[in-house]
């Protein structure tokens, strides 16, 4: 005879509810809020990078970017080199950064100068502190470049006078270390 199975009876029966939504407090939704933001925030980051590893990039020389005060000062700066040669650097260096820098002549047309014009005109007249300026600028010059070979070339050798103004700077703090 046949063999017959009888379908089992449940013997109680079980209803899924939904959970009953709970009402989170400001700090607890930004909590949240903040963790997505981070996650997302993470992602972002890794594809980035991953985005842009093949691009080849090249430092920034910081000293290369001139940094002006938001208001201009036409004043002589406030600390002056104690010594004539760090002195007559620190003005002349001034005088570039109020009046311009140029290349190719002592003086252009709207009143700029070159390294050597800015020296020559602070020295007034003093030959001996300009030939002594020259000296300590052409040295500080050379620590960083090595096949200059007058002033006039190395300022002429320029697009603009970010470098020359910095080498101008570096040989005032030179001439000042050296007592000159």
């Amino acid at each position: 005879m046949p063999q017959t199975r009888t379908a089992p009876t449940p013997d109680h029966t079980t209803t899924t509810t939904a959970p009953t939504p709970v009402e989170l407090s400001l700090e607890e939704r930004l909590t949240l809020v903040n963790a997505a933001m981070t996650l997302r925030l993470d992602e972002a980051a890794v594809a980035y990078e991953v985005n842009t590893a093949h691009i080849p990039t090249e430092p920034v020389d910081l000293g290369n970017i001139v940094t002006v005060p938001l208001t201009p000062t036409l004043q002589p700066p406030p600390h002056p080199h104690p010594t004539p040669v760090a002195a007559l650097l620190q003005r002349a260096h001034h005088r570039l950064v109020t009046d311009g820098w140029c290349s190719g002549t002592l003086l252009d047309a709207e009143g700029a100068r070159c390294l050597y014009g800015a020296i020559r005109a602070e020295a007034r007249g003093d030959q001996s502190l300009e030939s002594r300026g020259l000296e300590v600028l052409m040295d500080a010059i050379r620590r960083q470049f090595d096949d200059v070979d007058s002033v006039p070339g190395f300022n002429d050798a320029w697009n603009n006078g970010h470098i020359p103004m910095r080498m101008l700077d570096q040989a005032a703090g030179l001439a000042d270390a050296r007592g000159l």
